[in-house]
């Protein structure tokens, strides 16, 4: 906005510059204007037009000089009249309140014109959308420029708390959780008492360290501190409980956020999956389900789902402990980085496990089976714990499955190098 305005200045100086040079020269000056000096300027130009005819042969010699002579004559006869002068200070005063009143003026007029007929919001600072809307989405090519336009905006509004989230949250959609991450920490120092982002933050951390453990989850209980009943928060806390096989705490979190929830929200489905799978573990029965959850859990399993068996081979059962993780997931089959659509877990005391994945595991909004025709259903033995694969790990995989296929056998045989 300042660069706007230092341009309007340049220009209202540059107009007035070429406005005001022939009034000071107007104003200044007491000319005075006289007959004498009209006649001496009209006989010179008629001179001229003699001394041109001649040369060009339109005149002889003796028709010149009785032309000349003539002329001379009538400047003679009128040079003799009283010269009339102008009075100076009339022209003076009313050339300075001109001058006066223009310099004023000009960048009055100038700016009220703007607001009356120009784009006032057009100087509030926004993200460059040009030929983005529902209709025409952007291009990554544009999104990553317009990505790169915020990101130079903030160096020069480094105190933009809303735009380093923007930020943080642009960088997480592009897979760059590095910078996201640096992002969240500067939008934290700016709003240290907001507990989504907070929660937005922990999140990041956790997907770079591949863990809820350790600092994640300091700023996870730091969120709740400020928000007890933010959803993220309260998820991303049963889920650090969870992965730690703390599963009483899970349960607790989990179930306070189903207590918060309205019954129609979407993702109740996808909580009372984990709530269910915790219960599990920790050898509860399964909680009651009301009629209208259970018409809505079945709709979604039917809509995109995939079920099967996992099997360990035992050629490597020497290899793996009764309560090591085993990591359940579907993904794309063209999935690139992106996670995968599903994922649950259980622990190798359970295999042989009977398995289905459905939309209510999603690991991310809109990133579920029923977005899919085709997927890789895998199985991995996890001694960390982690969702991502180590050295050591086991796996296995099954052929390309359709959404909605049973019967999926996988079997574990394969050591992650």
């Amino acid at each position: 906005m300042l660069t706007f305005w230092l341009i309007v200045g340049a220009l209202i100086v540059v107009t007035l510059l070429v406005l005001l040079p022939p009034l000071l020269r107007r104003g200044n000056s007491s000319i005075s204007t006289t007959p004498s000096e009209v006649n001496l300027s009209v006989f010179r130009d008629q001179l001229r037009e003699l001394d041109a005819d001649l040369a060009a042969g339109t005149l002889n010699e003796v028709q010149y000089q009785n032309a000349r002579s003539d002329l001379e004559s009538r400047v003679l006869e009128d040079s003799g009249t009283a010269e009339i002068a102008t009075a100076p200070s009339t022209d003076s005063r009313w050339g300075n309140a001109s001058i006066a009143a223009l310099v004023i003026a000009v960048p009055l007029l100038a700016i009220s014109l703007y607001f009356i007929l120009g784009t006032p919001a057009g100087l509030k600072p926004q993200i460059p959308t040009a030929a983005v809307d529902e209709a025409h989405p952007a291009t990554p090519e544009q999104f990553e420029a317009m990505v790169t336009w915020l990101a130079e905006r903030l160096k020069a509004e480094p105190d933009n708390a809303d735009g380093w989230v923007m930020l943080a949250r642009s960088y997480t959609a592009l897979n760059r959780y590095q910078d996201a991450s640096a992002a969240y920490s500067r939008a934290v120092a700016l709003q240290p008492d907001n507990a989504s982002v907070l929660a937005d933050h922990a999140d990041i951390l956790a997907m770079l360290k591949q863990t809820l453990q350790g600092e994640p989850e300091k700023i996870i209980q730091q969120a709740l501190k400020i928000d007890p009943n933010n959803l993220k928060a309260l998820s991303l806390a049963g889920s650090a409980a969870f992965e730690r096989r703390d599963y009483q705490s899970a349960i607790k979190l989990w179930q306070k956020i189903l207590d918060v929830l309205p019954p129609n929200s979407p993702i109740v489905d996808s909580v009372s999956a984990s709530l269910s799978e915790a219960r599990r573990l920790a050898g509860l029965p399964p909680a009651a389900a009301s009629a209208g959850n259970k018409d809505a859990t079945q709709s979604k399993i039917a809509n995109g789902s995939v079920s099967g068996t996992v099997r360990l081979d035992p050629a490597f059962k020497a290899r793996v402990a009764d309560t090591d993780t085993v990591f359940i997931f579907a993904r794309a089959v063209e999935s690139g980085r992106k996670p995968p659509l599903a994922v649950m877990r259980t622990t190798v005391k359970e295999l042989p496990f009977n398995f289905t994945l459905d939309d209510s595991m999603s690991m991310m909004p809109g990133l579920n089976l029923s977005t899919v025709a085709n997927v890789i259903v895998g199985a991995r033995i996890s001694k960390s714990g982690k969702i991502t694969s180590s050295s050591k790990d086991l796996e296995g995989f099954s052929k390309t499955s359709k959404i909605g296929q049973k019967g999926i056998d996988i079997t574990v045989n394969l050591e992650v190098e």
